[in-house]
């Protein structure tokens, strides 16, 4: 029980996440196909998280709650509006000129960008001199060639479906592939943005579930703002459809609500890099679902891409737990040098 409450809970934690973040991909990708205004989605998304985590965060927390600074509350609506709100506008529009598959393809970009940002912001240092430097850097290349390859591969199809009119729409899709990926890789930017801001803020205010409340109430007022560009219609927000309001739900408690404080909690535990390294597994559960849900042909591309995107997911891992270990090792003779002149001087 302590291996995994200590070396393995992040991983097991983020896996959880990126699967939970693959069914509402697919999901929402059924609702915009609908037409439905995907920053309706978005609201209702993040005011379903903000009322299912609030009585949480105020029994759960008052007790360890600190102070609430002006500081911290910029930082918090700057992590609503890259985390939340500009990030959701730009990925679910983009969503909703390609595929489920496709969206969740540029997640496996998410380790690369978050990477490079961490090295120019000063959140990561990389030694080019070891070979678990060389590891990071390859791993977070070939993730991102298995997200090209789900991307510009095809390939045969790997099983037999009847849903013509689905096929169909994928292939007007990629009419606007350019545009849609595009802005996907919008929305990714943002989203690795905000993981660097929230590891700044998990030490000014280590509050994960109050903190994803008020990023929450930030990013539904910024959302319903941003909704006002495609429509200002009433009738637009009353939800009819069944699927509609169970992927809103899902999509507030589990993938906003829950998955955002577990994200912020292992970006605490291992660091925004490690915690955005497990983003490609998104592609794996993504295409599943994309197949069950949406009843869309698995093709080769797709396999052969999601292998490619593992291999390079446990390079990146591996590499990282090699760079930790060494840390260790560095640390452990001055701490014992130490301990010997303390010994010595007692003597």
């Amino acid at each position: 029980m302590g291996c995994i409450d200590g070396k393995w809970a992040p991983v097991i934690v983020i896996i959880v996440i990126t699967m939970i973040n693959g069914l509402v991909n697919a999901l929402t990708k059924k609702v915009l196909d609908g037409g439905i205004n995907h920053m309706i989605i978005a609201t209702y998304r993040l005011g379903i998280s903000t009322i299912f985590l609030l009585p949480i965060a105020y029994f759960w927390e008052r007790k360890t709650r600190p102070k609430l600074t002006t500081s911290v509350l910029c930082q918090l609506f700057v992590c609503g509006l890259f985390g939340a709100s500009l990030m959701q506008y730009f990925y679910l529009l983009g969503l909703s000129y390609t595929s489920a598959t496709l969206g969740s393809a540029f997640w496996g970009t998410l380790p690369a960008i978050t990477f490079i940002l961490a090295l120019i912001f000063g959140f990561e240092k990389l030694n080019m001199k070891t070979k678990a430097g060389y590891g990071v850097v390859l791993g977070a290349i070939i993730s991102l060639a298995g997200a090209l390859i789900l991307t510009l591969y095809q390939g045969i199809p790997l099983s037999n479906s009847h849903e013509h009119a689905t096929i169909s729409h994928i292939q007007k899709g990629h009419e606007n592939w350019i545009k849609g990926c595009f802005l996907l890789s919008l929305g990714v930017i943002f989203f690795s943005s905000w993981m660097l801001i929230q590891a700044k803020v998990n030490v000014s205010y280590p509050c994960p579930y109050s903190g994803t409340v008020i990023l929450s109430v930030f990013g539904t007022f910024q959302c319903a703002l941003l909704s006002l560009i495609k429509t200002r219609h009433v009738e637009d927000w009353i939800l009819r459809d069944k699927l509609t309001i169970i992927t809103v739900i899902i999509a507030g408690v589990g993938a906003q609500g829950m998955c955002t404080v577990g994200i912020s909690w292992c970006i605490k535990q291992r660091g925004p890099v490690f915690t955005s390294a497990f983003s490609p597994v998104t592609l794996i559960s993504a295409t599943v679902f994309d197949f069950l849900i949406l009843h869309h042909m698995i093709y080769l591309g797709s396999v052969i891409g999601s292998l490619v995107v593992v291999i390079g997911l446990y390079i990146f891992l591996w590499s990282k737990s090699k760079q930790i270990d060494i840390c260790k090792i560095i640390k452990v003779p001055t701490s014992t040098v130490k301990e010997g002149e303390t010994e010595a001087m007692r003597l």
